[in-house]
C-alpha cells in the first residue's frame, strides 16, 4: 500500500499486481481511503455487479466513516465521497455526462482497463480533471489478447508474488495432478482464436461420456471430500459434467453467464452452505468470485494464456478464516488438470509486461514427483508439496 501511495504522489497513475487471495480489495480500499482523507472524491470501478457490491462492503470495513454511493443498473448516485460503479453502466453517455469531477479513479481487475468502455470513462475523468490519479489492481496484468496496459499505466508500484504469499501462509500451495485421458495431442492441435482456444473444438474433444466418467472417478479418488469448482469449455459440456457428478452421488450445480442475478445467488449460496459440493461453470467464476473453503479446482479445458489459468487455479488458493468457517481445515488446493494448461505454462508466477508481450512463450517442462505425484517444474530440486528431494546434479531442460 505504501509503495502505491508513494507512486501516486509523484505520478498520475500506477498499477499494483498481486495474486488472487492477496487482499487486493483491502489494499485498494486502504489506498482509496488514504487518498480521499482530505475530502477528495473518488470512484471505484468494477466490471460486474457482484464485484461492485463486494468492493463497497469491504471498503466500509476499512473506512467505516467514509460515505459511499453506487452507480449500477438500478441506482445512479454520486452522493458519497467514494462511489462504486459498474463500468459497463457508467460508460454509457448519459451516465458519463452526470459524473462529477473526480480526484481518483480506482480500477479493480485492471487488466480490463484498455477496453473501450474503460477508456471512455478514463477520458471523461481526465477531461474534467487533468490532475486526477488512476490506480489499478490486478492479479493478471498480461491480457490474453496481448493488449498491453501501457495506454493506461506506465509503471508498476508493487508486485507481490504467489510464492511469497504461500511461504508466508497467506495462500495455500496448489497440488497439481496432470491427468492424461488420451486427448493431450488433440488439444494441442486445437485452433487458437484471438481470445483463447476454440472452445467449440475443445468441447468436441472433452465433452464425451467416457472422459467425464474418468473425471468423476479421479476426483472421487483424489479430492472426493473437497468443495470443488470445475471449469468447462461450453455450456453443454458444463451441464453434462454436473449431471455426471450428481448421478454418481456428488451434489453438483451449474452457474451460467445468462443466469439472472437472483438465480445465480441461490446456486452460489447453496455451494457456500455445503448443500452443493461441486460447482461447475464455463467462465463465470474465473474472476471476482471466491469461497475460501474451495480446495479443489478441476480444469476440463486448456488455456492458451497463462493469465486465464492463474485466474482459474486462484479460486482455490485462499486460506480459511476459522472465525468465518469454523471446523474447516485447509492446507492445500488440489488441481486436477485434464487438459494441457499446466504442461503449457508450468509455474503460476507471471512477470509483468505493460506492453503486452508474452514473457514466457513456449511449453514449460515439468516432472512428476514420485512420492506425491504432483506435477512440478522440471528444474525443482525439492518438491514444494511433500518435500521429496531429487537426486543428482544439474537438471537438463530438453530443447
Amino acid at each position: 500500500m505504501e509503495r502505491s501511495l508513494a507512486a501516486l504522489s509523484t505520478r498520475d497513475n500506477t498499477l499494483g499486481v498481486a495474486p488472487t487471495g492477496a487482499g487486493k480489495t483491502i489494499m485498494l480500499s486502504a489506498v482509496t481511503g488514504r487518498m480521499t482523507g482530505d475530502g477528495a472524491k473518488a470512484c471505484v470501478l468494477a466490471h460486474r455487479d457482484e464485484l461492485t457490491s463486494q468492493n463497497r462492503a469491504k471498503f466500509a470495513r476499512v473506512n467505516h466513516r467514509t460515505e459511499t454511493s453506487v452507480v449500477d443498473a438500478t441506482t445512479k448516485s454520486w452522493n458519497g465521497q467514494v462511489t462504486f460503479a459498474m463500468a459497463p453502466t457508467l460508460a454509457r453517455a448519459a451516465n458519463l455526462a452526470a459524473m462529477p469531477k473526480l480526484d481518483l479513479l480506482v480500477i479493480d481487475e485492471a487488466h480490463h482497463a484498455v477496453a473501450e468502455s474503460y477508456r471512455r470513462i478514463i477520458g471523461r475523468v481526465r477531461d474534467a480533471n487533468p490532475e486526477a490519479r488512476v490506480f489499478g489492481v490486478t492479479a493478471t496484468p498480461n491480457r490474453g489478447d496481448r493488449k498491453g496496459l501501457r495506454e493506461v499505466f506506465d509503471n508498476v508500484a508493487d508486485q507481490v508474488r504467489l510464492g511469497e504469499l504461500i511461504a508466508s501462509g497467506h495462500l495455500v500451495p496448489p497440488r497439481t495432478f496432470v491427468i492424461d485421458v488420451g486427448v493431450q495431442e488433440q488439444l494441442r492441435a486445437v485452433r487458437k482464436t484471438a481470445d483463447d482456444y476454440d472452445m467449440g473444438a475443445v468441447a468436441a474433444i472433452m465433452n464425451r461420456a467416457p472422459i467425464t466418467e474418468e473425471v468423476v472417478r479421479h476426483w472421487e479418488e483424489k479430492a472426493g471430500n473437497r468443495q470443488t469448482v470445475v471449469f468447462c469449455s461450453t455450456v453443454a459440456h458444463a451441464m453434462n459434467v454436473a449431471t455426471a457428478f450428481n448421478e454418481a452421488g456428488n451434489p453438483a450445480a451449474v452457474v451460467l453467464g445468462d443466469m439472472g442475478s437472483t438465480e445465480r445467488k441461490i446456486v452460489l449460496e447453496a455451494y457456500a452452505s455445503g448443500e452443493v459440493q461441486v460447482i461447475v461453470n464455463v467462465a463465470v467464476l474465473t474472476e471476482g468470485w471466491d469461497h475460501p473453503p474451495t480446495s479443489c479446482v478441476v480444469l476440463l479445458r486448456p488455456s492458451s494464456y497463462k493469465s486465464t489459468m492463474i485466474q482459474m487455479v486462484g479460486r482455490g488458493l485462499r486460506t480459511v478464516d476459522p472465525a468465518e468457517h469454523p471446523g474447516v481445515v485447509k492446507i492445500d488446493c488440489i488441481v486436477l488438470d485434464f487438459g494441457i494448461s499446466s504442461l503449457t505454462h508450468g509455474t503460476l508466477e507471471q512477470d509483468v509486461d505493460l506492453d503486452g508481450r508474452d514473457p514466457t512463450p513456449g511449453e514449460a517442462p515439468t516432472k512428476t514427483c514420485p512420492d506425491c505425484e504432483a506435477e512440478i517444474p522440471l528444474a525443482s530440486r525439492q518438491c514444494p508439496i511433500c518435500g521429496h528431494e531429487f537426486q543428482g546434479g544439474t537438471v537438463t531442460t530438453p530443447l
